[in-house]
């Protein structure tokens, strides 16, 4: 586990770990669990523009995360945003706010966009960003690839101002990327996460990239494993 003054990280089971939280001590869940959907063989690439990043296998996406830890994500916090949302419809409370993240791919057979579940009362809302492959929305500022489901920073910084507030916690129980504590470390919030698809010093470099130390080119960059003696891109 490592902590700051606003930012936990844990190495460990989410299952586990979120029985230790008490009941809606959390303001938010903002997370992106497993589709089931077998991403590293979704993840070749589909056109001729460029090959797509090998990830490594994906063995964690082979199923959806067990009911107990939906029940322990609802009961650890006040409210929840989850991407991919219709993925896991049996396991959700009905809700008339879904978020729509219109990816402006173009016309290709990558999806239009994402549906990402809520658990407020306001109405269904859209974002579009651009995410398909090469292609980003901030071409000049492009994100980092360096997890085969990451997210963009720009669209989690846009949920963040809309469905939440500056000094509340955040919970994200598969970091992976740690995209969201880079979010919440940019607007204010406080950061809680937990990944146990990785290795200890995966998350040694993702909290240098939250706290601002160092950026993910760095934390990535094949030189910089090797000065440490690991190769994080490979042990997710």
């Amino acid at each position: 586990m490592l902590n700051s003054d606003r930012i936990t990280l844990i190495h460990g089971d989410c299952l586990e770990e979120m029985k230790k939280i008490p009941d809606k001590s959390i303001d938010l869940v903002l997370t992106d669990p497993p589709y089931g959907i077998d991403s590293h063989s979704k993840n070749a690439s589909r056109s001729n523009l460029a090959v797509a990043k090998d990830y490594g296998k994906c063995e964690w996406d082979k199923n959806i995360p067990e009911k107990r830890i939906f029940s322990e994500m609802f009961r650890v916090s006040k409210n929840q945003i989850i991407f991919g949302g219709n993925y896991f419809v049996e396991y959700l409370k009905n809700s008339p706010c879904w978020i729509f993240w219109d990816k402006d791919n173009g016309n290709n057979d990558f999806a239009d966009g994402e549906l990402i579940y809520t658990s407020f009362s306001s109405s269904v809302r859209k974002i579009k960003w651009r995410w398909a492959g090469m292609l980003q929305e901030d071409m000049k500022n492009k994100d980092i690839r360096v997890h085969p489901t990451q997210k963009p920073r720009g669209v989690l910084k846009w949920i963040l101002e809309k469905y939440s507030n500056k000094g509340q916690t955040i919970l994200d129980p598969f970091m992976g990327s740690g995209t969201t504590g880079v979010a919440c470390k940019e607007l204010n919030r406080n950061f809680i996460g937990i990944e146990i698809n990785c290795c200890v010093l995966y998350i040694n470099a993702i909290a240098l990239v939250i706290t601002g130390i160092i950026d993910y080119l760095v934390a990535f960059f094949p030189s910089f494993n090797v000065v440490i003696g690991y190769t994080f891109t490979v042990c997710i």
